[in-house]
This record gives structure tokens, C-alpha cells and sequence, in this order.
């Protein structure tokens, strides 16, 4: 519809769409995709990101479990090899540093004025960092696809149920450490402030993780320091999927994977992934939160 002017000029109405559900989910689905483009597009991201955990995998674990006295198949029936305990926790250092960097990139978005583009859209600032949270969850899931196709290297079986419920917990977590890097980057104005701020924080969520060793035998301040990690919530489910199905005796269970314990309550893994849910809406309420508040 067109209107005339006092002037005589001829305006334009603009139709703004109403904001609703189907909106709010539209929006969080543009912003996913455009994750994904970025990401197949990317392709030195691709492989610079698997560098990294293969090292881990495969030099680290190797290099440690020769220390250990084990070979590459482990100390003989019902004993792992470290490689095989270390699957996991590589797994969950390959999310680590993806998604974060994936949530830190929205710092990119605003030097460009790109975020400003998608923050004066008629559609809620949840939605789109939500979009941008699946998007680096999803990311990091795609990327460990390469890592889990390698587990049978390493003594890990290649369980259909197994693989699934590994995916599904990558996903999770990768969602909980994107949300985490969103709240980072809500304050973050340039690139160049970015990327340490996030070595700063992720090193020692990797380090305090149960990723690289056991939970069992720990120092009392070491134990209370992986107790108040959250991403040691995310790992420990990863790493007892494993163990379930592996073919090892109770005592060697219990030295590489002893569970998380509450003074003498040992946590079930139900709530273990309760306690990362319950993390991710956290970190991304806060983040949500913290745009509103500087954009």
C-alpha cells in the first residue's frame, strides 16, 4: 500500500512481520544454516581441527602408554591400552576448542557488522544465539564423525548403540561449550582481545576435565577442582559409554574409570548429563542476557 506525502511524494509501507513461534524458529534455523555454509566452505578448518586430537590420540596416548608399560593392545584379556581410555577424552578436547572457537567467532559477526544486521531483525536475540549455539554444537558433532570412524584403531568397538548415545553426548556438550563462548564474546569487541580470552578460560576447563587421566587417586585439590568443572560432567558420560562396552575386569574399571562421587554418593550418569543440560541453559540464558544488555 502507498501513501502521498504533504509534499507530494509518494511513501511505502512496510509490512513487519508479527513475531511468534514459527518466526523465532525460522530465525533460529537461518542462523544455523549460515554455520553450516561457513563450515563446509572452510575446508583448511576442517583439517587444521582434527591435527590436533590426532596428536593427542596417537602420540600422547602412545608415548604415555609405553610409560605405562602396555602395548598397543593393551596388557593382555580384560586389561585397556591408554589409548583406549584416552578416546574419549580426545573426543571431548576436539569439542572443547571447535565449539569455543565457534561461539567466540560471533566477535567476527560484530567487527563486521554483521551481528548488528541480525540483532535489528524483528526476532528475539535468544533465537539467534540459539541458532548460532545448535550451529557450533553441530559443527563439532560433524567433526568428531571423523574421529569416531578411527576407534576401532584404538580397541574401541564399533557398537551402533554405542556410537549413537557417543553422538549424542558430543552434541550436548558441544552445545554447552558454544553457549559458553557466546558469554565470552558478549563483551569482546575485537578479534585480537578474543582469542586469548579463550585460551585463558578452555585450557583449564581441558586440564580440569578428567579428559587426559583418571578421577581416581587424585589429590584433595585436584579432586575438588575437576568436582566444580562442568565440562567434567560432559566428559565422564562420554568415557562410561565407552567403558560399558569394553571387555575389562572390575579393577582395572575402576582405576581408569572410577565415576564422579559426591563425597561417597557416586554420581549416575543420568544426572551427570542433567548437570550439563542444566549447564547449557544457563551459560546461554547468561549470554542472552549479556547481548541484551551491550547491543
Amino acid at each position: 500500500m502507498t501513501t502521498e506525502t504533504p509534499s507530494g511524494l509518494r511513501a511505502e509501507a512496510v509490512r513487519v512481520p508479527q513475531s511468534g513461534l514459527a518466526t523465532e524458529a525460522r530465525a533460529t534455523a537461518v542462523v544455523w544454516r549460515r554455520e553450516m555454509i561457513r563450515f563446509v566452505k572452510d575446508r583448511a578448518r576442517i583439517l587444521s581441527s582434527l591435527a590436533q586430537p590426532l596428536l593427542f590420540l596417537f602420540v600422547l596416548g602412545t608415548g604415555l602408554g609405553s610409560l605405562l608399560n602396555e602395548g598397543q593392545g593393551g596388557g593382555g584379556p580384560g586389561t585397556v591400552a591408554f589409548t583406549t581410555f584416552l578416546f574419549p577424552g580426545v573426543m571431548a578436547i576436539s569439542v572443547l576448542f571447535t565449539a569455543a572457537f565457534a561461539g567466540i567467532s560471533i566477535v567476527w559477526d560484530r567487527e563486521f557488522g554483521f551481528l548488528r544486521e541480525m540483532l535489528v531483525a524483528p526476532v528475539s536475540t535468544a533465537s539467534i544465539l540459539l541458532g548460532k549455539a545448535l550451529g557450533g554444537a553441530t559443527v563439532a558433532t560433524l567433526q568428531c564423525l571423523v574421529l569416531l570412524a578411527l576407534a576401532g584403531l584404538v580397541g574401541v568397538p564399533y557398537d551402533p548403540l554405542m556410537l549413537l548415545a557417543m553422538i549424542g553426548l558430543i552434541f550436548l556438550m558441544g552445545l554447552m561449550i558454544t553457549a559458553l563462548g557466546l558469554l565470552l564474546a558478549a563483551r569482546v569487541r575485537q578479534v585480537q582481545s578474543a582469542m586469548p580470552l579463550v585460551q585463558l578460560v578452555i585450557t583449564p576447563l581441558m586440564f580440569l576435565s578428567g579428559a587426559l587421566f583418571p578421577l581416581s587417586g587424585l589429590p584433595t585439590w585436584l579432586a575438588v577442582l575437576t568436582h566444580v568443572n562442568p565440562m567434567t560432567y560432559a566428559v565422564e558420560p562420554l568415557r562410561s559409554v565407552v567403558f560399558d562396552h569394553l571387555d575389562v575386569d572390575a579393577a582395572t574399571r575402576a582405576r581408569f574409570d572410577p565415576g564422579i562421587t559426591w563425597g561417597s554418593w557416586p554420581v549416575p550418569v543420568g544426572v551427570q548429563i542433567l548437570i550439563t543440560v542444566a549447564s547449557c541453559v544457563l551459560l546461554l540464558g547468561l549470554a542472552v542476557w549479556r547481548f541484551r544488555r551491550t547491543e
